[in-house]
């Protein structure tokens, strides 16, 4: 039995109590742990334009600080002006995300954190040997992945370069909101009287947290998991049906890159069930992450509360979740409201610096 204990302490991940009202305990892996020259070193590889194939595109120009780590546009630019097919998702509270990316690709930081450079519309780079050249090249990079890794030069591989960049994006969390003093520190102070009346129709007549969840001692605004709400309806109507057919029978159906990506976390799964389902996301800081939606075709709060009340746009896929919701204007403008309560102030203190 004290074997048994002992290899579960081993391998169990450690419980890190954070100070930001309206957070969970922050789990952190045993063989990623937190410290400062780690954090240094992944903030420094995150905002060096060198990990790209044209030498000018960092992880930083799609995650800005003054945009909860998004780049306010539609759709993300990567090298050479590539356009790619979707919105770029905050990473700001991504160490408590149970997938990372919006179709759910990867399983943790560590996982998450090479795949952009790799991405040939994104960062250009064809395998992490090329991430690892740029290292080796340098010397500060070097001789901190040794310090900071207790490793000799010649062990240096890609999986240090990813444990830097995750134990930075590990570090970029935001509680302790307007919303949080109010419902979690019971301050009825804080809450406009609208923004109040927004959360009452957040939790019943909205039926936002159902997948934007809110718990008794902390919340997150996401559930984790997946949906189809009607976002590339458009594009999905015209191939779902060709498309189902063509998986039933084992068959290979040509799509295009915008096409292929409308479908979602059936990429992941290869289940059919999953076409036009995407991660549900962090609402914290929300009113600083426009435009919204997987393909960021909403432009405000008060569009993408349109799109709901309607009841999304019908394809074959549909989670019979989405249907309409038949606000009043006034609920409406309280819902807007609620959303901009969930900006926290410990965060923005924390990028002014």
């Amino acid at each position: 039995m004290f074997y048994l204990r002992f290899i579960l302490l081993i391998f169990s991940p450690v419980i890190f109590a954070n100070n930001l009202l309206g957070l969970p305990s922050l789990v952190i892996p045993l063989d990623n742990l937190q410290t400062a020259d780690k954090i240094a070193l992944g903030k420094k590889i995150f905002n060096d334009p060198q990990f790209s194939q044209t030498g000018n595109i960092s992880c930083a120009n799609c995650h800005l600080k003054e945009l909860a780590f998004t780049d306010g546009k539609k759709t993300a630019t990567g090298i050479s002006g590539l356009i790619g097919t979707r919105n770029s998702p905050t990473i700001v509270n991504a160490a408590f995300f149970e997938k990372l990316f919006i179709d759910g690709r990867a399983n943790s930081l560590e996982d998450q954190a090479l795949q952009p450079m790799l991405n040939e519309i994104e960062h250009g780079l064809k395998n992490t040997q090329e991430i690892l050249a740029i290292v080796l090249k340098n010397q500060h990079y070097k001789q901190q992945i040794q310090k900071i890794f207790n490793v000799a030069e010649q062990d240096i591989d890609s999986t240090h370069i990813a444990k830097a960049i995750a134990s930075f994006e590990r570090s970029l969390i935001s509680g302790n909101s307007k919303f949080d003093q109010y419902y979690f520190a019971q301050d009825r102070s804080q809450l406009s009287k609208s923004a109040a009346r927004g959360l009452l129709v957040f939790k019943r007549k909205g039926n936002c947290a159902n997948c934007h969840e809110i718990s008794w001692d902390n919340a997150l605004f996401t559930d984790n998991r997946f949906y189809n709400i009607g976002v590339g309806s458009k594009i999905l109507q015209a191939i779902e049906n060709k498309l189902v057919a063509a998986l039933k029978k084992s068959e290979n159906y040509p799509l295009n890159t915008q096409e292929t990506s409308e479908l979602g976390r059936f990429n992941v799964t290869r289940i059919i069930k999953d076409i036009g389902k995407f991660k549900t996301p962090t609402l914290r800081n929300i009113a600083l992450t426009a435009p919204y939606m997987h393909d960021g075709s909403l432009e405000t709060l008060e569009d993408v509360i349109e799109y709901y009340d309607k009841g999304g746009d019908k394809n074959l896929f549909l989670d019979p979740a989405i249907f309409p919701l038949h606000l009043t204007d006034e609920e409406k403008m309280d819902l807007v409201e609620f959303m901009k309560s969930l900006t926290s102030a410990d965060y923005l203190i924390l990028i002014s610096k």
